[in-house]
């Protein structure tokens, strides 16, 4: 106890020195931390929304869409297989959740079951009497078709939120095809909401040459709103656009927002296969119009002047920078698998927070120095001890907190003060133990060392313990409970390195200074 290691002694000063320097950064105001040195740490603790104010937004995936289009998709290969097998059909089409054909052989419909069923797992197929045929999804596989939406919108919704700079968005799925998404302290949620609700399914057409007659559509196109319309004379201007996929945004790998001839327009890029598609397409095309179709609306429809092979290519529309910037954030974060619809909405003020982190504050002054007076009066200097590992111990889960980039929230806080609390525990076990062996008649340095290894167990047993369930509240929890798993968990860990360490080498220090006969405890 008396000869304390020199290497134990700068580890422990590392540990303090560096945790006192990463919570001193949350003193600085973020504007001035901007124009600090790039030695300076500009990791803070991020406060939630309950402490700063945002948005909390209640999407729901709309999965009776998903199911359309996974219905339009098996009509598409319905129909490559029966021309494939050389099986004559008629009424091919598809209501919600269900696609029909009438196989005009009865003696082939079984082959066409079959083949239908082989070349798709997912499919319940029956045959009826006249030959009718139906398809359905299989209840397995419309359940792993939502969740996947749902994971996959999750993502999606993640990588728009983090483009735009939003700090510790929470994104989290509720129920089977709910996402729950909250954005503390945003000050622009009409544009968040635009870009986590468009769908961004962008596609190229080729557009037809004989146009719209009399407002009709011919056969194989489709009329759509022209983008460069919008808010013009001319508003209701639709274009036909044949209604086949030539190059599909799925093989975009990057969108930037960029000028041309002054104007904000948006390049981008596709991977190896679109890139030899959209190259055959403009090679065979030359001179006619080339649609890109965003969400059901034509945003440009320029002339394909010369073939254009290099994979790339310049998307024009009247746009403003901030829609330019936009587009191409939406692009390079991938088109949703299903529109998103809002369900609830609301909009935490920042006065609410303001409250909440200045009872915070009283709370945890107010527990520390009833802490403190408590330790003091009941242990006298070694509870001075006590209380500057406890202030010590408030620093490094600061320090924990911004050095993790963690959210802090009011349940989080709530774990602080309890920590508070906690903390002192593996000290009141060490000096009980320690008064005990004194009254045992043993001299000091033996009193000291049996104390400290005595409640060594019963300090490890009783903080893994408690370790073990602040983790699992933050990998089963979510939202409030999961901070709160996070600031317990690094107080308990913090706790045991300053009472095992820092309360050790203080009283060490102590006995090598003042050679005492008794302990004034």
């Amino acid at each position: 106890m008396v000869r304390y290691p020199k290497w134990k002694i700068l580890v422990i000063a590392a540990v303090l020195i560096v945790g006192a320097a990463l919570a001193a950064v949350n003193l600085i105001p973020a504007e001035r931390l901007q124009t600090m040195p790039a030695w300076v740490s500009d990791r803070q603790v991020n406060l939630g929304l309950d402490l700063q104010g945002g948005s909390h937004i209640l999407l729901q995936v709309d999965t009776a869409a998903l199911i359309r289009e996974r219905m339009d998709s098996v009509v598409d290969a319905a129909r490559d297989v029966l021309r494939g097998a050389r099986i004559p059909y008629e009424g091919l089409g598809a209501t919600l959740g269900e696609a029909a054909v009438t196989i005009r052989d009865e003696a082939r419909a079984e082959e066409a079951r079959r083949l239908m069923a082989e070349s798709d797992r997912d499919l319940v197929v029956n045959v009826g009497d006249g030959g009718r045929m139906t398809l359905r999804l299989s209840e397995e596989g419309m359940r792993q078709r939502q969740a996947a939406a749902v994971e996959q919108s999750i993502e999606i919704i993640r990588r728009r939120i983090d483009a735009t700079g939003v700090r510790e968005p929470s994104i989290q799925r509720q129920g089977s095809d709910r996402v729950v998404v909250q954005l503390p302290g945003v000050d622009d949620p009409e544009r968040i909401k635009a870009l986590i609700g468009k769908t961004a399914k962008m596609t190229f057409h080729l557009v037809d040459d004989q146009g719209a007659s009399g407002g009709q559509a011919p056969v194989g196109t489709m009329l759509l709103p022209m983008r460069e319309a919008r808010g013009t004379a001319d508003a209701q201007r639709r274009i036909a656009v044949r209604k086949r996929v030539v190059v599909s945004g799925e093989n975009l790998v990057d969108a930037q927002p960029t000028f041309q001839d002054g104007d904000p327009v948006v390049s981008f890029r596709f991977d190896t296969a679109g890139g030899k598609r959209f190259g055959d397409i403009t090679t065979q095309n030359v001179g006619k119009l080339l649609a890109i179709v965003l969400d059901g609306e034509v945003i440009s429809a320029p002339r394909i002047r010369e073939p254009i092979l290099g994979g790339s290519g310049i998307i024009t529309g009247s746009f403003s920078v901030a829609e330019a910037r936009d587009l191409a954030l939406l692009l390079r974060a991938g088109a949703l698998p299903a529109p998103l619809s809002i369900l609830e909405e609301r909009t935490v003020g920042p006065a609410l927070g303001a409250d909440s982190i200045a009872a915070g504050k009283v709370a945890s002054v107010v527990g520390l120095i009833l802490v403190a007076v408590f330790m003091v009066a009941a242990y006298g200097l070694f509870g001075l001890f006590a209380v500057a590992a406890l202030v010590m111990n408030m620093i490094l889960i600061i320090a924990a907190l911004s050095l993790l980039q963690a959210t802090l929230t009011l349940p989080g806080i709530a774990g602080i003060v309890l920590t508070i609390g906690m903390a002192v525990d593996a000290n009141v076990l060490i000096f009980e133990h320690i008064r005990e062996e004194s009254s045992l008649g043993k001299p000091v340095l033996s009193a000291i060392e049996a104390g400290f290894s005595r409640a060594l167990t019963t300090i490890v047993d009783s903080n893994l313990t408690t370790l073990f369930a602040g983790l699992l509240l933050y990998f089963l929890g979510s939202g409030p409970v999961r901070g709160f798993g996070v600031t317990l968990s690094i107080g308990i860990v913090t706790s045991m390195f300053t009472a095992l360490t820092v309360t050790r080498l203080l009283v060490a220090t102590w006995v090598n200074r003042a050679r005492p006969t008794l302990l004034p405890i």
